[in-house]
């Protein structure tokens, strides 16, 4: 009787002991998706990021069930990139999701062979990502943008604004310029077509952004065109808002939560319709597929957004035309 009752404890000590292993060999398989950004997410900005999450979730996800998100974010330290992408190399992400230029040139100097989606707003053969946009090649694929194609566009809503316009001041942060320079040259025809004398305002450090508006206001420029830039120009997207209202300067910007932030107008790809379709690119090389399989996806949908809040601390008055075609106007 008692082998019997020793026996049938050894088997239910062993079945519990295989269960125990069974679950840890499971826990192995749970995939891990690396998220990489330059930024700390704002409060505006945490309502994109989720799109992420929620695109994930859409395509059967869950965080924490089937799927381990883990997040690194730089802070706007440029410099602690290198370290956090190798940290997730070291955690044997299955994917990484950059979420802007910098974040998807430190993921691939970290790995040639963990997949890479990217977010960036900008060329990504230019900076050197992909070798093209139908034939990534590589290990990279994801989302570019339209900067240059843009920068025409926003001036030209500026100049509904202010119809008198004929300065732009354009921030652009010199040590980050892997293709603006591209915009830049885009922005200066766009401007000479429109008679606008364009003003490239170059500042990659903070302590100099006092100085450059001070510069812009002395030489009267009528309107500000800030261009993304999350090293520099998101991590002081406060402080830049303050010194456009202080100089009492309508202003576009590039990048849409730089508006619900007080910025005034911003004409942009929609960021949470981006973050939704990395989303699938993650769910695709997740599912086996290849990123050199995948052709990088330009932007379709566009947001025109105005702050009217912005608009009347600064005097100014935003016309009827171009208030009724905005996506969204903040009051």
């Amino acid at each position: 009787m008692k082998k019997a009752v020793a026996r049938s404890i050894l088997v239910v000590v062993m079945l519990l002991a295989f269960a125990v292993i069974a679950e840890a060999q499971q826990a192995k398989k749970v995939p891990r998706i690396g998220v990489l950004r330059s930024v700390t997410l704002t409060p505006t900005a945490q309502l994109i990021g989720e799109a992420f999450v929620h695109g994930l979730r859409d395509l059967g996800w869950v965080d924490r069930q089937n799927v381990a998100i883990e997040y690194r974010y730089a802070e706007g330290n440029v410099k602690r990139l290198p370290d956090l992408a190798a940290e997730l190399v070291g955690l044997n992400v299955n994917v990484f999701f950059a979420g802007d230029r910098s974040a998807a040139l430190a993921a691939k100097r970290a790995t040639s062979i963990i997949p890479i989606v990217f977010s960036t707003l900008d060329d990504p053969v230019r900076t050197g990502l992909v070798a093209s946009l139908a034939r990534p090649g590589g290990n990279l694929t994801g989302l570019a943008g339209l900067g240059p194609e843009l920068s025409g566009k926003r001036l030209e809503l500026l100049k509904e604004v202010v119809p008198k316009l004929s300065r732009v001041a354009l921030f652009v942060n010199p040590s980050n310029l892997a293709s603006d320079d591209s915009v830049i040259q885009e922005t200066e025809v766009a401007a000479r077509s429109l008679g606008i004398q364009l003003q490239v305002v170059k500042v990659s450090e903070p302590d100099k952004l006092d100085a450059a508006f001070s510069t812009i206001v002395r030489d009267r420029a009528g309107a500000v065109m800030v261009l993304a830039d999350a090293i520099m120009f998101t991590a002081q997207r406060n402080r830049i808002l303050g010194l456009v209202e202080k100089s009492r300067l309508p202003a576009i910007y590039v990048e849409t939560p730089w508006v619900p932030a007080g910025g005034l107008m911003s004409y942009a790809p929609s960021l949470p319709e981006r973050y939704r379709r990395a989303a699938m690119y993650v769910d695709e090389i997740l599912k086996g597929a290849k990123p050199a399989d995948l052709p990088v996806e330009q932007p379709a949908k566009f947001e025109f957004t105005i702050n009217l809040k912005a608009a009347k601390q600064i005097g100014l008055t935003i016309p009827p035309n171009v208030l009724a075609r905005a996506d969204k106007v903040i009051k």
